[in-house]
């Protein structure tokens, strides 16, 4: 598979507007892990600009769906960021997490919770571009059971990921994306779960025709929805 290089530019920062953080995303000093084991603990997310962390209440929301725990599961977050979604994962019991981020300083932040959590025999890192990520980890056969799909808003990484995954995903993978617009279910998976906040929209996607693991119940608030229960 050929990997276009024009994407490597901008693939692992999460941008928004220059210089805005959409409403919602908590400040980079107030980020934290939400559950599990290190629950509460403080992420140490530089203030890089655009960079944009999922907000906690949608961190929540998400596990809900997929459960509390996630023990025995192999992660993958291909556009890491502040690396909340991959040490949550962790957190609540991931057996192995891989997380992809292509600027120096965000990863650098990331190693040092890591290396803070004591994680590193679980949570592997690696740095440049996602989508030469995509192609060297299937090509050494590298499967996982959930992944995180939050690229720089404004720039169709979301759907060009989704269209490249099948190599990456075993049978009955999850994956969930952020955006910020819609974005809809491409061949071979189904949309699960979606939801809202300000101007994130977020989504869980599900393989068509596999049997994935039961789905939490979708949450009552007027910016989730449950679909195809």
């Amino acid at each position: 598979m050929r990997w276009q290089p024009s994407w490597s530019a901008t693939v692992n920062r999460r941008r928004a507007e220059p210089g805005a953080r959409p409403s919602g995303a908590a400040a980079p000093h107030r980020v934290r892990i939400v559950g599990g084991a290190w629950k509460r603990t403080p992420l140490r997310v530089p203030d890089l600009p655009g960079l944009r962390p999922t907000p906690d209440r949608v961190r929540e929301t998400l596990f809900n769906w997929l459960g509390q725990t996630l023990d025995g599961l192999r992660c993958l977050d291909a556009f890491a960021g502040s690396g909340a979604l991959g040490l949550e994962a962790a957190s609540r019991g991931a057996a192995r997490v891989l997380m992809i981020e292509r600027d120096r300083t965000a990863l650098a932040a990331i190693r040092d919770t890591v290396n803070r959590l004591g994680a590193g025999d679980r949570v592997e890192l690696a740095g440049g571009d996602a989508f030469v990520e995509f192609g060297r980890r299937a090509a050494a056969g590298e499967r996982f059971d959930l992944v995180f799909l939050d690229p720089p808003f404004a720039t169709g990484f979301a759907e060009k990921a989704l269209a490249r995954l099948a190599p990456l995903l075993a049978p009955g993978a999850r994956v969930y994306v952020e955006s910020e617009t819609s974005v809809a279910p491409p061949p071979g998976f189904e949309l699960a779960r979606a939801g809202r906040a300000e101007q994130v929209h977020y989504h869980l996607f599900v393989m068509a025709n596999e049997a994935a693991p039961a789905l939490g119940p979708a949450g009552t608030g007027a910016d989730e929805q449950g679909v195809n229960e």
